[in-house]
């Protein structure tokens, strides 16, 4: 007689949780055995977020039973979680900028002894799992705001690990993170599993989902529409199909002829001391230039340094044949370009402000009158973009932070385009956006550039540079290695060029 298999550490069932107009967990279950790797999909607007909100403590659902290790749990907060040995790791990472990475790490579980805090133990305690995470060169007493995105998932994922979870929950886990650091990242993720640790993995990402996970939970409108399919040999259509409740291609926009017209963007020999040198390349309009390079390569700085958010050392950028004072915005804006940054959550939107403030900001002038705003034109001129961008839903009043990734996007490039944008600057445009809007996405970039705007995008995924662009630049440690047609290059020789610095 076969040997039963143990009970599933965790076990949701009939989970739901509802929101003013709003069902956004529909009766969900999910099982998830010790030492696997459960992989969660789903659109964005599936319930995955909120799904783990609850598993995390953060809500509470308002129907189900969950049990963890063999009892009934329910966590009246994300402390009572952690102490039941369940902890989550948030895209949108929770440090305090202000306190030292040693702080990060054992904030609300300090070391203390008789009411004082043992500061020297914690931070020996923060050096053992850095470098147990790959990574001692993190210093513990360093802020944890003056770290880049990836040291700081580092740190994230440590104060995780300081809790003796159980169960961790990574939210796109690899989304701040080089290739190397990746592969550094599914180490930790298997030393994890080989003790019996549980780990629940969301991500865009299939190739990742295929390499590490186990088995897969695709979630659609906040339903389980599948919950025990096996990570390595589902098919992709199969997956893509439940996701989306309908069969999508990985396909790009259709390229066309030659569309360039004249030269709207020039980079003469810019720098930026300790990021990048020696930078020159044209963008003309109807055209799409993409930027392949690894996290730390100087891609975003680069934008950053043409937008003006960054003060180059060396160097200049033109618009249409005349200088555009550097370090300067504001400058950088009047000259026609726009910049949707690689955080829009932080740094382009008001989550709580509606669609039409946030697509009116850039241009709040046109609409006022001796100190009054005209709030009917704002809205009006807003629903045009809402409708010709197809921003869902299509209502201007809609507060920003209640849309799906792929529309919070849409909205960015709505409020350029509102103030005729002749060059959009694009970091990382489909980043923490589900498959089904990406696709979307991709087919309004591509419009826009039809209509004559200069396209220029960063993109950490090497398929979706030579899907979309015309051309691309390959950056590598601060310099401009290659620049060709996207045609005339494939995914291996751009990675071997990212890697090793030469082509195959």
């Amino acid at each position: 007689m076969g040997q039963e298999s143990p009970p599933p550490l965790l076990r949701m069932r009939g989970i739901v949780k509802q929101f003013p107009g709003v069902r956004a967990l529909d009766g969900v279950d999910l099982d998830v055995r010790a030492g696997e790797v459960h992989c969660l999909l789903g659109q964005n607007g599936a319930g995955k977020s909120t799904l783990i909100k609850i598993l995390a403590g953060a809500y509470r659902p308002d129907e189900g039973e969950i049990d963890f290790a063999g009892a009934p749990a329910r966590f009246a907060d994300p402390t009572a979680a952690m102490r039941a040995g369940i902890a989550t790791i948030y895209q949108e990472l929770d440090l305090v900028d202000g306190l030292s990475v040693a702080d990060n790490i054992f904030l609300g579980h300090e070391r203390a002894a008789f009411g004082f805090t043992r500061r020297g133990d914690a931070e020996r305690a923060a050096r053992e799992l850095l470098a147990g995470l790959g990574h001692p060169e993190i210093p513990p007493r360093r802020e944890a705001g003056r770290l880049p995105a990836a040291g700081q998932q580092v740190v994230s994922m440590a104060r995780a690990l300081s809790h003796d979870a159980r169960l961790i929950v990574m939210d796109e886990p690899s989304a701040a993170l080089a290739h190397d650091e990746v592969d550094n990242l599914f180490r930790i993720i298997r030393e994890l599993t080989a003790k019996g640790v549980a780990v629940v993995y969301i991500s865009h990402r299939l190739e990742e989902i295929r390499e590490i996970g186990d088995r897969v939970t695709v979630l659609k409108d906040g339903r389980a529409v599948a919950g025990d399919l096996d990570a390595k040999t589902t098919p992709t259509s199969r997956i893509v199909s439940l996701m989306t409740g309908r069969d999508i291609e990985y396909v790009f926009p259709e390229r066309p002829g030659e569309n360039a017209g004249k030269e709207v963007l020039k980079v003469e020999n810019l720098g930026l001391a300790g990021s990048f040198e020696d930078v020159s390349f044209s963008v003309r309009a109807g055209e799409i230039v993409g930027l392949a390079g690894l996290v730390g390569a100087g891609r975003s700085e680069i934008l950053e340094a043409i937008y003006g958010a960054r003060r180059p050392t060396s160097g200049r950028v033109l618009m249409e044949g005349r200088p555009v004072r550097p370090g300067d915005t504001g400058a950088a804006v009047k000259r026609g370009m726009g910049l949707a940054p690689e955080e829009r959550k932080s740094q382009a939107l008001l989550l709580n402000e509606s669609i039409a403030a946030n697509i009116s900001l850039a241009g709040l002038g046109r609409y006022a009158t001796a100190g009054w705003l005209d709030r009917r034109r704002e809205q009006a001129e807003a629903t045009e973009q809402i409708e010709s961008l197809d921003i869902r839903p299509h209502d201007p009043r809609r507060a920003v932070a209640t849309l799906s990734g792929g529309n919070q996007q849409k909205v960015v490039l709505a409020r350029w385009l509102l103030n005729g944008r002749r060059l959009l600057i694009l970091d990382e445009p489909t980043r923490g956006v589900d498959v089904g809007a990406r696709a979307e996405l991709y087919g309004v970039i591509r419009r826009l550039a039809d209509d004559g705007i200069a396209v220029l995008l960063v993109s950490s995924e090497v398929p979706e540079v030579l899907g979309l662009a015309d051309r691309v630049l390959v950056v590598r440690e601060g310099r401009l290695i290659h620049e060709a047609p996207a045609g005339d290059l494939d995914e291996p020789s751009v990675l071997n060029m990212l890697m090793e610095g030469s082509a195959l």
